[in-house]
């Protein structure tokens, strides 16, 4: 006679518990989860599914595979997520998240309230902000992603869409800031639209409110708010290749250290200003702690990647030759701890309502949505601050490369 499946027992007792497992012969639970970190309350387990990892997290009110086997591994769930199908490692969701059938869910990634995609996603050190929605059959790996007010007035991306990440020279200095992270938090501004069957190569930074057209391939940046984008067909170009030019060397590096300086905001922000606001929640603070580690290994793939391509730069001019020199500090500038105590300081303006609503049990959304101007600003302000002072700084090792001189 067969035996019980790895994790029998371990189902038993969460249903004892009151999750719901309709077929707990069907359930894969590793030796290491932790059932005290399983909510019993509102859980569903469909059958088929498998969770693995000691730092696993299921909050309440989370449904997994309600339409095909969930695999989960190393994963932190907060309140209402529903994973419906697909593989999901080393990933963060709060409340609300969802994703569809299919999903393909890798390391480094942190969907916020109520992000989400549909059938066939792939995403990996991807940051999706509240509201933001994927469409079907996209890959939308290293970016981060902001803009929209709620569920009907969100961020989307369009039906097979490509976050081009990778380079012939295998070259990952990539990553796409679609919004910011100063303004993005406050989630007043205007949603951003990726048409479907389009792609974006990356690294580029959209600003917000901007549209652009279905089957579009977007190659360079749209600063401005509130664009229309149509990208025309490139012309045909058949020449020699050369490996590594890096012609566009400076704003390359630009665009790469302004990611990581934005990943610096959104932690000061996570750790002075929502850090409440998951306290309120069960299972909270290990949700909260999960997120900073997805923000931590998104700055670290991020540096990772800059170092790697600097290692492959001829110094052939004075400002090369200084980054090749100089690659540790400019590196090192990029850490939190370089970031002055001062500027970590939350603005009174901003802290005092967000305490108040947190203590009067407030949601995180609705708080940060009830703000007034003056708060917002002040809020902006910091951020900014956060992310100009670590250009800066990253910036003066090679003063010959000229960074951020029109910033």
């Amino acid at each position: 006679m067969q035996g019980k499946p790895r994790g029998f027992d371990k189902a038993i007792q969460l249903i004892e518990r009151g999750v719901d497992i309709p077929n707990p012969w069907s359930i894969d639970i590793g030796d290491d989860v932790d059932v005290d970190r399983i909510s019993a309350d509102g859980v569903t387990i469909h059958p088929g599914c498998r969770i693995h990892g000691a730092s696993t997290v299921i909050s309440a009110g989370v449904q997994l595979g309600e339409e095909a086997p969930v695999t989960l591994q190393d994963c932190r769930l907060g309140p209402d997520v529903r994973l419906k199908g697909g593989y999901f490692s080393r990933s963060v969701f709060l409340e609300a998240a969802s994703m569809a059938l299919g999903a393909h869910v890798r390391e480094g990634t942190l969907l916020e309230e109520q992000a989400g995609g549909a059938h066939t996603v792939g995403l990996k050190q991807t940051i999706l902000f509240p509201f933001v929605t994927l469409g079907s059959l996209i890959n939308f790996c290293d970016v981060l992603m902001a803009g929209g007010t709620s569920r009907r007035h969100h961020s989307e991306v369009g039906s097979s869409y490509i976050h081009f990440n990778f380079t012939p020279d295998g070259n990952k200095t990539t990553a796409s800031l679609f919004g910011d992270v100063p303004r993005g938090v406050m989630l007043d501004q205007p949603p951003i639209f990726l048409g479907g069957q389009g792609g974006t190569v990356g690294p580029v930074q959209v600003g917000f409110g901007t549209v652009v057209g279905a089957g579009s391939i977007l190659r360079d940046d749209v600063r401005e708010d509130g664009l229309l984008v149509l990208t025309p067909p490139t012309d045909g170009i058949r020449r020699p290749n050369t490996p590594r030019r890096y012609k566009r060397l400076a704003p390359l590096l630009e665009k790469n250290i302004g990611y990581v300086a934005n990943l610096l905001a959104l932690e000061a922000w996570y750790r002075g200003v929502r850090r409440p606001f998951f306290a309120a929640q069960e299972f909270g603070e290990l949700v909260l702690e999960g997120a900073l580690e997805m923000l931590e290994s998104a700055r670290e793939e991020r540096t990772k990647r800059l170092a790697a391509l600097i290692t492959t730069i001829a110094p052939d001019t004075e400002g090369r030759r200084q980054l090749v020199e100089h690659r540790a500090e400019l590196l090192e500038a990029c850490t939190p701890d370089r970031i002055p105590a001062p500027l970590l300081i939350v603005p009174e303006a901003l802290a005092a309502p967000l305490a108040t609503a947190a203590v009067a049990g407030t949601p995180y959304i609705a708080a940060v949505q009830a703000l007034d101007t003056a708060a917002k600003e002040a809020g902006t302000g910091w951020l900014q601050a956060i992310i100009d002072d670590t250009c800066t700084r990253a910036a003066g090792p090679v003063p010959d490369m000229g960074l951020f001189e029109t910033a």
